[in-house]
């Protein structure tokens, strides 16, 4: 059953009951990691392991998740280099009512360094399982960044 989530914005992310906030450094430049958020999201699924596929759609993005899970995004900041963030609209996810998820790219020399928040908010039961997940979330997320470093840095075949 899909369920609709409350259209916020960015600032969701101030003052959403559930924040999460995830950092990692990748050696590739701030243009080569936005390229993969933003404009190769087809190609997440080669780098993030929870994904099992991305689709675009005229909104954002389709994303289908291991076990089942669904999410239809609408982008809301694509700032090259600097900043990619998207709302879910619409989800199977059960007890979920708003989830944005916002990345940030700073410079780092020749690097970047990466930022992933992600805020939610539902029922308390989602609330509470999100929580519980947070140490997953954030593994998954280191994971996803060596994965993209390497992609980003390994020389082509």
């Amino acid at each position: 059953m899909l369920r609709r989530g409350r259209p916020v914005g960015p600032e969701f992310v101030e003052s959403a009951p559930v924040c999460m906030a995830f950092g990692a450094e990748v050696a590739a430049p701030p243009a080569a990691v936005y390229r993969e958020l933003a404009e190769c999201v087809e190609d997440w699924p080669d780098w993030f392991g929870p994904l099992v596929a991305v689709a675009r759609t005229p909104e954002g993005r389709q994303v289908r998740l291991r076990g089942g899970g669904q999410f239809w995004e609408t982008v809301l900041v694509a700032e090259p280099a600097t900043r990619y963030a998207y709302r879910t609209d619409r989800t199977n996810a059960p007890g979920m009512t708003a989830l944005v998820e916002d990345w940030l790219l700073v410079p780092a020399g020749g690097a970047t360094r990466v930022r992933w928040t992600v805020a939610t908010d539902g029922t308390a039961v989602y609330r509470a399982v999100v929580r519980a997940a947070r140490p997953a979330i954030g593994r998954s997320f280191r994971d996803a960044m060596r994965a993209l470093d390497r992609r980003l840095t390994l020389p082509e075949s």
